[in-house]
């Protein structure tokens, strides 16, 4: 493993820069390609798209800790997987356990046994022998480099998992890829890992790493893509707890999570701008941002059941030393094998935490009487319209732009039926010394049912972009006297309004009082006198707002995201799987967001995720569950003159209808 600097006057500031885990740094080389924000670009047709999975990892097991259970209920669901994983994860070589014998450090070795580890996982989770043999093969990326791919199918479900390979440290013990990102002037060279069908070394700078994550996309074309958090939660403590949590100076993650995180959505966003320059359809996929060692930091979110089945996943990956795996380097990562997940302390396996959480459509009611549903695909806003009233039949996607955006979609329902659509949109999102800035953006319909106004900044609460990053999910709702109401989580990780009033102008941004740090997904609803209720779940309770003003009624500890219809609170205790209301237990157990919502007619109806990942709703005296159909990326809820609509996003890209 070597580093080459051609600057090396430019490698020391840009490695000084590295400790502080954003991705802003100098002045830039030059800019990035843009994604055009205005609206009516073509999107790929749903009939021209087969649903595949596609997830970038920083390490060989960020999969297995962050994005699981999702991954896994694609996987049963019959979805494709591409893994790629762009470090070696070589580490310091030593893969030990207690009562090992201490033998020197091996990186060829170490990498390789992580190697063979995911290959364990992944066949158990086809339903395979652990030691099932996987073809292994050289695959041919863009500007002559190679990568290690091992491929394993069932029947017509795949698994592909991809090695880069890119070390994890320079040889004067800097994060190599979090290096790679902020300096224009740095050169890596691969890993080789023992026993991989690659075996002659490659030289990656911030481009090619672009480049060859581009061209990934565009040879897969995926239509569900996982990343890692590009813009983790600030996190002050003590050096020495956060040299043992493994956390970058000042913020609540790996350093190399964020890295790949932030190169995984640059990426994202030039595979979109180049096929908008070409004139080519907007590739439809939806994404997914994880969470990493945010999970140590909060309350956990995965019931028993859940949790049982995730760090099973860790088991085959973990291995033994005493295991014949056939690969002479190791047969997994044993440091994490056996119980060891369960018992670290830091508890990464027992949360899964969306970066952008609420993710579902947007629904409304044309004036016609058909549904439409709002969405992010393709990094853009789409709507899609059902056929006719009640078809549950859904037309192709109408590109709305204002890319490129976060998944979330925020909206509210003016008095006069006309909707605001609220995001978080990468306003740039450079490496080598460029720009990386989000903030939030409006769409206002222009008549009920029709065409959109411009897109339209509205900024966030925090000052500077390497604050303003960390910016949440929007919500909003609309009062009795037509003011919006609109709601992030902060910087601070306190809660942040601003107002529309009902004139259409914005008042400025204001943070609710109270000093709890909360997590984000917050929950929005009006009670029966029109006040605005805000929950959120904290470090040590629920916390709650009414009009504005801190509720300082004790209120229960959640895990999960919470809930609210009619100013009433649902929640999950920590590592729990019933949702609990005002009257106790609702029946409707799983796990994951819940979304609530209150008609007259049919009063408060809850929709959340069974343990099984399947899609449940109670409406009345007792839960329902969709037995059929694929795995739902999101889901919402519409209540109407036909009762209880839910309308979900399909792997494909496509939306779905079911009324229970």
């Amino acid at each position: 493993m070597t580093t080459t600097a051609r600057r090396r006057t430019v490698l020391a500031a840009a490695l000084a820069v590295t400790a502080a885990a954003g991705c802003s740094v100098p002045e830039p080389r030059r800019p990035a390609p843009t994604v055009d924000p205005a609206p009516g670009k073509p999107i790929a047709p749903a009939r021209a798209r087969r649903a595949l999975l596609m997830q970038f990892a920083a390490h060989p097991d960020d999969d297995l800790y962050f994005m699981n259970p999702d991954t896994q209920r694609l996987l049963d669901s019959g979805v494709p997987l591409v893994s790629v994983y762009v470090t070696a994860g070589e580490h310091t070589g030593r893969n030990r356990v207690a009562g090992m014998p201490d033998t020197p450090p091996d990186r060829a070795a170490y990498s390789s046994a992580r190697h063979q580890g995911l290959r364990q996982a992944y066949a158990e989770a086809l339903g395979l022998p652990r030691f099932t043999p996987w073809r292994r093969e050289v695959l041919a990326l863009p500007g002559g480099r190679r990568a290690a791919i091992d491929t394993l199918t069932r029947g017509r479900r795949r698994i592909e998992l991809i090695f880069l390979n890119l070390p994890m440290h320079t040889n004067r013990r800097y994060m190599a890829v979090p290096a790679l990102w902020h300096d224009r002037a740095l050169e890596l060279r691969t890993h080789l890992s023992a026993g991989s069908p690659v075996t002659r070394s490659d030289t990656y700078d911030y481009d090619r790493l672009i480049g060859v994550l581009v061209g990934l996309l565009r040879r897969y074309r995926p239509t569900v893509v996982h990343t890692l958090d590009p813009d983790p939660d600030i996190q002050l403590g003590d050096e020495a707890t956060r040299k043992r949590d493994s956390e970058q100076r000042g913020y609540a993650d790996h350093g190399d999570h964020t890295a790949v995180g932030c190169f995984s959505w640059a990426a994202l966003s030039r595979w979109v701008s180049d096929a908008v320059r070409d004139g080519e359809p907007i590739p439809a996929f939806a994404t997914t941002a994880f969470r990493g060692y945010f999970n140590r930091h909060w309350p956990k979110n995965l019931p028993p059941g859940v949790l049982k089945e995730k760090a099973a996943h860790l088991v085959p990956y973990g291995g033994d030393p005493s295991w014949e795996c056939g690969n002479p380097s190791g047969c997994g990562d044993y440091g994490v094998g056996g119980d060891r997940p369960l018992t670290n302390r830091k508890g990464w396996v027992r949360s899964t935490h969306h970066r952008w959480p609420g993710a579902g459509p947007a629904l409304g009611e044309e004036p016609d009487g058909r549904l439409a549903a709002y969405g992010v695909i393709g990094l853009r806003a789409v709507r899609w319209r059902e056929s006719a009233p009640g078809s549950g039949a859904w037309g192709e996607p109408e590109d709305l732009g204002g890319g490129p955006l976060a998944p979330a979609l925020g909206s509210a329902v003016l008095g006069d039926g006309r909707i605001l659509l609220l995001g978080v949109r990468f306003a740039a999102i450079e490496g080598h010394g460029g720009p990386n800035r989000r903030e939030v953006v409006l769409l206002e319909q222009r008549s009920p049912g029709g065409p959109f106004l411009a897109w339209r900044g509205l900024g966030g609460p925090d000052r500077g972009d390497d604050r303003g990053r960390r910016i949440g999910a929007p919500v909003a709702v609309t009062a009795p006297d037509d003011r919006v109401h609109l709601f992030v989580r902060n910087a601070d990780k306190g809660v942040s309004t601003r107002v529309r009033a009902a004139d259409g102008t914005w008042g400025p941004w204001r943070t609710l009082p109270g000093d709890a740090e909360v997590q984000d997904g917050l929950a929005v609803s009006l009670d029966g006198a029109g006040r605005v209720h805000v929950y959120a779940a904290g470090r040590e309770s629920v916390r709650h707002w009414v009009d504005g003003a801190a509720d300082t009624e004790p209120l229960p500890l959640s895990g999960s995201t919470v809930a609210s219809a009619g100013g009433e609170l649902y929640y999950r205790r920590p590592a729990a799987g019933e949702l609990l209301g005002p009257a106790g237990d609702t029946g409707l157990d799983g796990y994951g967001g819940v979304v609530a919502a209150r008609s007259p007619a049919l009063g408060t109806v809850l929709l959340g995720t069974d343990p099984r990942g399947r899609v449940a709703v109670r409406a009345g005296a007792r839960p329902r569950t969709r037995t059929a159909g694929g795995t739902a990326l999101s889901a919402a809820l519409h209540l109407g003159a036909r009762g209880v609509t839910v309308v979900g996003l399909g792997a494909d890209g496509h939306p779905w209808s079911w009324r229970p």
